[in-house]
């Protein structure tokens, strides 16, 4: 795959969603500096691109991956511009080469999340694995911050900070959603003790939590995000306005909680415009399933998140995406960022809602003030689409073009 820049690119005859709202503006000037100009004429100068019936978007974020340069990739071409892993190796001291190449997806990353010995997700590697640094990359193996006491789980905090996690999770995870009951966990004292230390020295927290009473020790523990959504039962009114008045913020996951309960994704496999984009491994891992709670009801998730943004929770787009395998699946990368927008209306947000989610929402919670919108000064992070997903969701799989800052991908 190559890419094909240009001094400077003036899309013009466009919808522009800012990340916002739709913008009365129909043209944005860029280059690999930065967006240069919102609205006005184009520059002689430009190489203009004529967006007449299209819709220009920021570039999408996924705010819960595991990634590896091929998946970046594939991330891109749909219009997934940068991808923030939740357990992985691409901390700041291991991704140079992601941030200079301009033909994967950019990403941040919490490096390995707290847990303990044998807790989650060991249950998903071979006994005694360690993973090494990324393929590339010269760097050591990362950090494996497995804590039973408070004292070790603030001792690891510097070291994770060291190492370049961009922000810090903490897994509180029983194993009894993922077939794996009685798994060890973090306990209360531990969690409190590694989000209070993680909080002093100005990092963002997240959680893994899956049922409702693990949701509750996050956000007692005074956790930033939760990056699942609860799936062993329906919402409280209790739980909810807990939520709400911590200020935290929720990655839902639906199309993983969707899995996990033996849906599959072949519904998004089946569209011609995915399709053509995923190869035998991929089609295969999206056509697949998790499987591992088919007693769960995706109707009662789909409440759930209804009631978080109806009271006021900020709600981001995320999937889980991991690797091409079939256990790991009813997933691609890129495409069920798409996937989960379907989700987020099929419960109730409008479609400009569901956008603000995987751009200018994310962007924010995360603090990536240099993306998630368009406007003057920002990375040209860019997805064109024909139609208009503010109105038509499904819109967002019309890509015509992607750009990441401001070098068009010649791929799609």
């Amino acid at each position: 795959m190559s890419t094909t820049p240009a001094p400077s690119t003036a899309l013009i005859n466009a919808r522009v969603f800012d990340g916002d709202r739709t913008l009365e503006a129909t043209t944005v000037v860029f280059d690999s500096t930065g967006i240069l100009a919102v609205g006005g004429n184009a520059p002689a100068s430009a190489q203009v691109v004529d967006a007449k019936g299209g819709t220009l978007l920021p570039g999408l974020i996924d705010a819960h991956v595991h990634t590896n340069v091929e998946s970046l990739a594939l991330a891109l071409r749909f219009g997934v511009t940068t991808e923030l892993e939740m357990q992985g190796t691409y901390t700041a001291d291991n991704r140079a080469h992601i941030t200079a190449d301009d033909t994967v997806a950019d990403v941040r990353s919490s490096g390995f999340g707290i847990t303990p010995p044998g807790g989650h997700p060991s249950e998903l590697f071979p006994e005694g694995f360690r993973p090494g640094p990324p393929p590339g990359t010269s760097g050591p193996a990362p950090l494996m911050p497995f804590s039973t006491t408070p004292e070790e789980a603030v001792a690891f905090i510097p070291q994770l900070i060291e190492r370049g996690s961009d922000y810090v999770k903490f897994m509180v995870d029983d194993g009894s959603v993922e077939g794996h009951p009685g798994l060890p966990m973090l306990d209360r004292a531990t969690l409190n003790a590694g989000v209070a230390e993680a909080k002093r020295h100005g990092k963002l927290t997240v959680a893994h939590a899956l049922t409702i009473e693990a949701t509750r020790m996050a956000i007692e523990a005074g956790i930033d995000g939760l990056v699942h959504l609860f799936m062993d039962g329906p919402h409280t009114d209790e739980i909810i306005t807990l939520i709400r008045d911590s200020g935290a913020f929720v990655v839902p996951c639906v199309v993983l909680n969707a899995s996990m309960m033996g849906i599959t994704g072949d519904q998004l496999a089946d569209d011609p415009r995915v399709a053509a984009r995923l190869d035998e491994a991929w089609t295969k891992t999206l056509r697949s399933s998790f499987n591992h709670y088919p007693q769960g009801e995706i109707a009662d998730v789909l409440g759930s998140v209804r009631a978080l943004y109806d009271a006021g929770v900020d709600v981001l787009t995320g999937t889980d995406a991991s690797m091409p395998m079939p256990f790991l699946g009813g997933l691609a990368h890129g495409a069920s960022v798409h996937h989960e927008l379907q989700y987020l209306v099929q419960a109730g947000l409008t479609p400009a809602q569901a956008l603000r989610a995987a751009t200018a929402t994310t962007a924010r919670r995360f603090g990536l003030a240099d993306r998630g919108r368009i406007a003057e000064g920002l990375r040209a992070d860019l997805l064109l689409v024909d139609g208009d997903p503010t109105t038509t969701i499904s819109d967002t799989l019309n890509t015509r073009a992607v750009w990441r800052r401001g070098t068009r991908l010649t791929a799609v």
